[in-house]
């Protein structure tokens, strides 16, 4: 068996560390909470410092049919961790069975289904453990496993429509780019080489195309690459801060035709999280607080936190959310009327539905307006190298007929 190492705070408030000897974390955990120490961290000895692994999380839709199968073993009355052991040995995907089986060890310990879920965030998120929670205590954790599973589905419908929407031109852009930097860096030299030998005149278009053709042989173009590497890099390390995420964001929202579908998207996940949350018994304040955190935008998120802590101050929902200008005056007045009928839940999933709808409405017409935007592009970059390169060659031509 593994040793583990552990730090953690007991009743009296003091930090203690120490070894123990279980067959993963989540048994460790579960022995400590007997013995009342708060666990801040655990690591297999001889381990700690191990490098991390990439490709082995767990995908949304795998998350999906889990929630789903779940729910069916829950519905039918199979014991809980026998649900979980079951789930675990079907699963294809090791990170995933591992997370599961460290659940049902945790959970065979006495934990609750919700805070053995709360030890793996990354899989379970905010969302996902607090809806657990409350179908635990309120006795229809079937159900809720059912709409969550719906919600996880739908997250999985809107984001692979986003997906799709960036593939063609992403693809279109990175073949161009790699078929003119060939050619520059290839083709181009031999006619060069060509045209020195016969003496020829050439034209402004050839003399730029041999510029950039010289430009990418030397250092300059390595300069320019690791400086375009770097700004990626950069960028999303800036990313990763709030002032930088709370810019990016703000620019991305105000592009002329992703902006506006970036802010359905926000719009649909918005009303959707909430309105499962609010349909499953979370209460309000902790579902915008959950809300916010899931949002995936940062200005999103400070609008949503700036309507809870106005809700908190005793004001309704509707009014904070005109005030921060960033959702629709169509979903604010069907929110009031939600509220006024006390619909709540019903309303925020029809407006999810609605919103949903035009997010793939308008992928679809961006599509539609890029293939021959790009096929255009694609064309003219191209085929302008390659013809330029032969435009000395017509006129040599040219020259040769005259003189016969």
């Amino acid at each position: 068996m593994p040793v583990f190492t552990y730090t953690g705070v007991n009743r009296g408030g003091t930090t203690v560390t120490g070894e123990r000897t279980a067959t993963n974390k989540a048994e460790v955990q579960t022995q400590l909470r007997r013995e009342q120490i708060n666990v801040s961290k655990v690591s297999e000895k001889g381990k700690e410092f191990a490098f991390p692994t990439f490709g082995g999380g767990v995908k949304a839709k795998e998350l999906a049919i889990f929630t789903r199968q779940f729910s069916v073993m829950i519905d039918a009355g199979l014991p809980l961790v026998q649900c979980l052991e079951i789930l675990a040995n079907q699963q294809e995907n090791k990170t995933f069975q591992k997370i599961l089986t460290g659940v049902r060890a945790s959970v065979e310990g006495g934990a609750t289904l919700s805070s053995s879920m709360k030890q793996y965030e990354k899989v379970f998120d905010p969302l996902y453990h607090n809806m657990v929670e409350a179908g635990e205590t309120g006795g229809i954790l079937d159900t809720i496993l059912q709409r969550l599973s719906t919600y996880i589905e739908q997250n999985v419908k809107l984001t692979r429509a986003v997906k799709s929407a960036l593939i063609y031109p992403i693809s279109v852009l990175g073949i161009a780019g790699a078929v003119v930097v060939l050619l520059l860096w290839k083709v181009v030299p031999i006619f060069v080489t060509l045209f020195a030998g016969l003496g020829a005149d050439l034209p402004l278009p050839t003399r730029i195309v041999i510029g950039l053709s010289r430009f990418i042989g030397s250092w300059f173009g390595f300069l320019i690459l690791a400086f375009f590497v770097g700004a990626v890099v950069g960028l999303k390390v800036w990313y990763g801060t709030a002032q930088g995420r709370y810019a990016i964001d703000a620019t991305l929202l105000k592009l002329p035709i992703l902006g506006m579908i970036l802010r359905k998207i926000a719009v649909a996940r918005f009303t959707r999280t909430l309105g499962t949350l609010i349909s499953s018994g979370v209460p309000i304040l902790e579902g915008l607080d959950i809300t916010a955190r899931t949002s995936g935008n940062a200005i999103v998120e400070r609008a949503i936190q700036k309507t809870r802590k106005a809700v908190e101050a005793g004001r309704s929902l509707v009014d904070p959310l005109k005030e921060t200008d960033v959702f629709p005056g169509m979903v604010t007045q069907m929110i009031a009327v939600g509220e006024q009928t006390g619909a709540m839940d019903t309303m925020l999933q029809k407006i999810a539905d609605f919103y949903e709808a035009e997010v793939d409405a308008a992928v679809k017409d961006l599509l539609t307006l890029l293939e021959p935007v790009m096929i255009v592009f694609l064309g003219v970059v191209v085929g302008g190298v390659v013809i330029s390169m032969y435009l000395p060659l017509f006129s040599l031509i040219g020259k040769l007929a005259n003189g016969a």
